[in-house]
């Protein structure tokens, strides 16, 4: 087997990819050095600066949101690494590909002791039988993998991979990171936008920081936009203002996957809010989700739970707000929910707290599962067939309408359990009163 060989057409092609590619693309750091953002993993004297300068890699998963830089990373690995640098994407590549890049590994291996790494993009794609195929050749060394992936990968990768392999977060790149991208862009007359002269006005470079929301991708292509689509001035500059940075990236990028972990961080935080009695918090979530596109009936039900569990009986019209708001959800749709989400959100978010009846149900289900909570009482058992008198079914059974207030004393829980208080009233809201006179009556 012979070293693949690089041809003239594939130089000549490889040329022409990085002329005709997106700004986001070309600008991407060849180096270590040049790579900006991510400081708590690739600063130097960090772990993975020092395997990476030292080529001494072992398994890894990038993990983060889009343009952070988990692919700029690979390709700085590709280009210092000694290593054959092998890449496959999850999205279309099958069990097949894996074999394939496996076998020449083996053999590039043994004939040249070379070792490989495989880079596997949206490794969170490969599905169960797909990783299986990769994790004998992760294990034994064959290959070194690089994935890189949106999703958490402790939920999407199997633990078998995971647990060779080290995981690291790329959080969002900061303000100062993408305005140094883009600067960097503008001055750049070999791979960014140098040759034509920009002259980006502040507010302008504000908002395209702004409205990228730590994505360098989102910015880099607005910018590049920007910059095709304005003529030049009577100076022979390019000006970009606000005005033209508005309509080059009008929407601004929102990191959040209906199915993964910004999904379910974003909806852990909204009920959050509203049982931390928080209106402003409850809104921006609502905000957020609604403008990724979030299911409103998915968070219609989010709402009518909260308003059981957290509220409950300290305010029992919340649940009848937050049904009503689910209900109207589906008759309305989209936009007009969203008025009705907000009102029943901050309904609920502002209601007095209380999970007597959420704790007290728990309680009682625990005990059913693991206790001998004895049988129903004789005397609350159904008597209405013939026979029932004979056992003693019915017997003593005191109608509550018969006595005062309506309350009757008796005893309505097994003998195995008689004394147990699975209901514990708060002193919030409405519940006072209920704490009040269910304490009055168990002193009896």
């Amino acid at each position: 087997m012979k070293e693949q060989d690089f041809s003239l057409f594939d130089f000549n092609r490889e040329k022409l990819n990085q002329k005709d590619s997106p700004l986001a693309m070309r600008m991407r750091p060849e180096t270590i050095d040049e790579f900006v953002g991510q400081e708590d993993i690739i600063a130097p004297g960090k772990l993975l600066y020092r395997a990476i300068k030292a080529d001494k890699l072992t398994s890894v998963i990038f993990y983060g949101p889009p343009g952070t830089g988990k692919t700029t990373l690979a390709r700085i690995i590709a280009n210092t690494t000694q290593s054959q640098f092998e890449q496959l994407n999850a999205v279309t590549s099958g069990v097949a590909d894996i074999r394939n890049t496996v076998n020449e590994a083996k053999s590039r291996k043994g004939m040249y002791n070379k070792k490989t790494i495989l880079f596997v993009d949206e490794i969170h794609r490969f599905n169960k039988s797909q990783q299986d195929a990769l994790l004998p050749y992760v294990e034994d060394g064959t290959v070194v993998l690089i994935g890189a992936t949106t999703e958490n990968p402790y939920f999407e990768v199997n633990n078998a991979l995971i647990s060779r392999s080290t995981v690291f977060k790329l959080m969002p790149l900061t303000d100062s990171n993408i305005k140094d991208i883009i600067l960097r862009c503008i001055e750049d007359g070999k791979k960014g936008l140098g040759m034509y002269n920009i002259k980006i006005e502040d507010d302008a470079l504000e908002h395209i920081v702004n409205i990228s929301n730590g994505d360098a991708r989102s910015a880099l292509n607005a910018l590049e936009l920007a910059v095709l689509t304005t003529e030049k001035n009577s100076e022979g500059l390019i000006c970009i203002d606000l005005h033209i940075a508005e309509e080059c990236i009008q929407k601004r990028a929102i990191t959040y996957e209906k199915k993964g972990e910004y999904h379910y961080d974003t909806i852990s935080a909204f009920i959050k809010s509203m049982r931390g009695s928080d209106p402003d918090a409850v809104l921006h979530y609502l905000a957020k989700m609604l403008y990724a596109g979030e299911d409103p009936v998915f968070i219609s039900r989010r709402i009518v739970i909260c308003a059981s569990e957290d509220v409950g009986l300290a305010d029992s019209n919340a649940l009848q707000v937050a049904v009503a708001a689910a209900n109207a959800v589906q008759m309305l749709g989209m936009p007009e929910a969203r008025i009705t989400l907000a009102h029943a959100a901050v309904y609920v978010a502002n209601a007095p707290k209380s999970n007597s009846a959420y704790m007290g149900i728990n309680k009682a289900l625990e005990d059913v599962e693991h206790k001998n909570t004895g049988n129903v009482p004789l005397h609350l058992r159904n008597n209405a067939f013939k026979g029932a008198a004979e056992w003693g079914y019915g017997k003593g059974y005191k109608y509550a309408h018969e006595f005062e207030g309506g309350y009757v004393d008796m005893q309505f829980l097994p003998d195995e359990i008689k004394d147990v208080q699975y209901y514990k009233p708060k002193a919030n809201g409405e519940e006072f009163k209920m704490k009040e006179t269910y304490e009055s009556r168990k002193k009896k």
